[in-house]
């Protein structure tokens, strides 16, 4: 990225969140642009594309605090359009920011307890000077971001499922040097660093990369036909991914080092799986405890009773119904819910629903006209015309 990217850039608007969102707010706002502009929902759609990688881009920042933290200083202290001496400064303004930082040649200090120089505040965000000979460091891999849909009971049990990626690595037919030959040559514009300067007033300087290079501190004199001399290549695996127990719909899950290779050494980044869960037919689930609906019979819900309700995954349990259960009560059979990180498990909330017969026998309608003449002096809605006339 870009000096230029990192500072103008408002990655907040991209996200549509305020600079003061927290984790929770930036998390959500990424989640619901990924899912819409994610090119498997988008297919062919090359804005939708660069929209999604806008996104992620974004979310790579603010969701990393210390990375939100460096993005945050950097705009605090440049702006959008570098750092300007004030009125009044003139000719004299003219100092280097490692210097400032503790970090210059010649200052041999350590300024306002920073304990290092402006690279170490900002990751190398800036030129310090012409002595600025270092070769392009080892450089991570990018993260990668797929999704999974698991059934419902796998995501409550885990599972290994597996999951194919695509993601930039070294070219495998010329070994990642972008040479034909394996030989490519130091750059002549940055010699080697990957960066050139760029002025931007007040005595000091900003990076970008290298545009004869790309950024790669060499330059191919015979382009390799596969990777037109870039040194990394499209390519595609497939692993093992194993999903915790207990996941749910939605949830994002960090592989760390599982993302793309990393260059001239560097780590690989990370990979990000969203886990999608499909419904089950029967069993539902809030939080960390599973939820069902059991129909009972009339004299079930009145008389009380034993009723057998199904687990998931496991055998039935027993349900006590006490005389003159209404319906829609909710009773908790516990330890037979969701996984919890910790190894344990939520309750299963067991609804009873009283079923009541479309069709009576002889005998069933008899019992009933019986019932209905016992209870004739009874009114259940007495009270409910009670209450709203005195309300």
């Amino acid at each position: 990225m870009s000096t230029k990217d990192f500072i103008e850039k408002d990655y907040y608007k991209v996200l549509g969140v305020p600079k003061d969102a927290t984790e929770a707010e930036i998390k959500k706002a990424y989640r619901k642009l990924a899912r819409e502009f994610h090119p498997d929902a988008n297919k062919g759609n090359t804005r939708a594309e660069e929209r999604f990688k806008e996104i992620s881009e974004a979310n790579d920042i603010l969701g990393d605090p210390k990375k939100r933290k460096e993005y945050d200083e950097a705009r605090a202290l440049f702006g959008n359009g570098g750092f300007r001496p004030g009125p009044g400064a003139g000719g004299s303004f003219n100092f280097d920011l490692g210097d400032l930082f503790g970090g210059g040649a010649q200052g041999g200090g350590q300024a306002g307890g920073f304990g290092g120089g402006i690279g170490d505040v900002f990751g190398g965000l800036f030129n310090r000077g012409s002595s600025g000979t270092t070769r392009v460091q080892p450089r991570r891999g990018q993260d990668i971001e797929s999704e999974v849909t698991l059934s419902f009971t796998e995501a409550i049990e885990g599972a290994t499922v597996p999951l194919r990626m695509s993601s930039q690595s070294p070219c495998k037919a010329c070994s990642g040097t972008g040479d034909a030959n394996g030989t490519p040559r130091v750059c002549p514009t940055c010699v080697g660093t990957g960066q050139v300067a760029r002025g931007s007033g007040g005595g000091f300087s900003l990076t970008d990369p290298c545009p004869d290079c790309k950024g790669r501190g060499l330059i191919a004199e015979h382009p390799c036909d596969i990777c037109k001399g870039s040194g990394r290549a499209k390519s595609s695996r497939t692993m093992q991914v194993r999903i915790p127990a207990g996941v749910s719909d939605g949830q994002r899950i960090r592989l760390r080092g599982k993302g793309a290779p990393g260059e001239r050494g560097g780590p690989a980044g990370d990979l990000y799986v969203v886990v999608h869960v499909d419904p089950h037919p029967v069993f539902g689930r809030k939080d960390d405890n599973l939820t069902v609906t059991v129909p009972v019979t009339y004299p079930e819900a009145a008389l009380g009773g034993e009723v057998r309700v199904p687990t998931l995954g496991g055998p039935p349990v027993t349900l006590k119904l006490p005389p003159g259960t209404p319906n829609g009560r909710t009773m908790r059979a516990r330890g037979k819910g969701a996984f919890r990180k910790d190894g344990t498990r939520g309750d299963l909330l067991i609804t009873v629903e009283v079923s009541v017969p479309k069709d009576l026998s002889g005998k069933a309608r008899d019992a009933l006209e019986a019932y209905r003449e016992a209870t004739a002096g009874e009114d259940p809605r007495a009270e409910l015309f009670q209450a709203a006339k005195g309300a």
